[in-house]
């Protein structure tokens, strides 16, 4: 195994802000793409949230930016989440500010004079969602044609949320020659279009990751009532160290907040009517363990990367298997097995039963109430044992 990014190909400066920062070997997906992209080579990488992708591009993208005395933007991160716009600008900024290159996140949902000032005071790199970035090219504000390096990181999730044509007509834009670097969990359907579109002669990487699928994960599926439903979620909240809570519905998020904190759990809502400050304030206060509980849409929690998570709870069950995984793949990283708990209504038994075939998950539906004991330790039982 690589000991060091410095054989990769990084610069000894960079590798030592990275360890400053408790990082010393690189991810697989690292290993394999830094010293094509250094070459400058277009880079198609293949590799799951979490992964590693940020520093994959985030490395090559500095270094080679650094050393020209420019007042444009030269390097272009585009990701489809303004919480995904943060974590990424945060993570690069360390290694930016040791090559004197300015870096700023550019989003909807905060003020846009503001972020039109920066980048009138000068940015080299911007990481932007699409359309808050179309937003200031219609204004003039800034300009995309002299681009030397384009990042386009989840793009499947771009995708999923309708963001392509918006992409699209960014990469139109560029008229300069530039290298491209593309990062996505899937490589096929609309994303190979984008491949095959706006890269010249990709080298392509993926990391062939575990299936993050039923057998990473312990799955817990409770039948509940309406009325005790929210204190059987705040009984495994409790029981956990850091659960994340999806909900289906923005409303629904907030409500729940409300009932969990009713029963002495601190919870924090994620959404998108909820605007950019009070967003990152609740995923700073989560990641730092002043809440126990992150409830969120599934948009709002695209392209989060969230450390230590004990328990995925379905309060509103997956609507699809692909959700499924995806939500509950969330607990199951770095080889550590995950909790997933459905919580089940009366009126969504066979809804869920067609999900767990669809799974492959031949798992009973226990009924559950907020006082029973087996909230406390959900991975010492077993639904299937006791249903013998």
């Amino acid at each position: 195994m690589t000991e060091d990014f410095r054989f990769l190909g990084v610069a000894s400066d960079l590798v030592a802000s990275l360890k400053q920062r408790g990082i010393h070997t690189p991810f697989p997906i690292q290993t394999l793409t830094i010293p094509d992209a250094l070459a400058g080579r277009d880079v198609c990488g293949k590799a799951k949230t979490g992964s590693g992708k940020t520093l994959a591009f985030g490395l090559p993208l500095i270094e080679k930016l650094s050393g020209a005395d420019s007042n444009r933007v030269r390097g272009l991160v585009l990701v489809p989440t303004r919480e995904l716009a943060v974590q990424v600008s945060e993570e690069l900024r360390p290694l930016a500010r040791c090559r004197g290159l300015d870096l700023a996140p550019i989003y909807g949902g905060a003020p846009m004079e503001a972020q039109i000032g920066k980048v009138k005071a000068g940015l080299d790199i911007i990481v932007a969602t699409p359309g808050r970035l179309i937003d200031l090219i219609d204004r003039r504000a800034v300009s995309v044609t002299e681009l030397e390096i384009v990042v386009v990181d989840e793009a499947d999730r771009m995708a999923d949320m309708g963001f392509l044509p918006q992409v699209e007509w960014i990469l139109r834009h560029v008229k300069s020659r530039h290298q491209t670097m593309l990062f996505s969990a899937t490589l096929d359907g609309v994303v190979d279009t984008l491949v095959s579109r706006y890269q010249v002669d990709p080298v392509r990487h993926e990391v062939s990751s575990r299936q993050v699928t039923v057998e990473e994960m312990q799955h817990r599926f409770m039948a509940v009532h309406e009325m005790d439903k929210a204190k059987v979620a705040a009984a495994i909240i409790r029981a956990s160290n850091r659960t994340l809570v999806f909900s289906s519905t923005r409303h629904g998020c907030d409500r729940l907040c409300r009932k969990l904190r009713a029963e002495n759990v601190g919870a924090e809502a994620i959404h998108g009517n909820l605007n950019q400050k009070i967003r990152e304030r609740s995923l700073a206060r989560f990641a730092a363990g002043e809440v126990q509980a992150l409830v969120a849409t599934d948009v709002a929690a695209r392209g989060l990367h969230i450390e230590d998570l004990d328990v995925v709870i379905h309060y509103d069950p997956a609507p699809d298997h692909k959700t499924y995984l995806h939500r509950s793949g969330r607990t199951a990283r770095a080889g550590e097995s995950g909790m997933a708990v459905t919580l089940v209504l009366w009126n969504q038994e066979l809804e869920v039963k067609r999900l767990q075939r669809r799974l492959s998950l031949d798992i009973p539906i226990v009924q559950i109430f907020s006082n029973d004991d087996r909230l406390e330790a959900l991975d010492r039982w077993d639904p299937v044992v006791e249903a013998v």
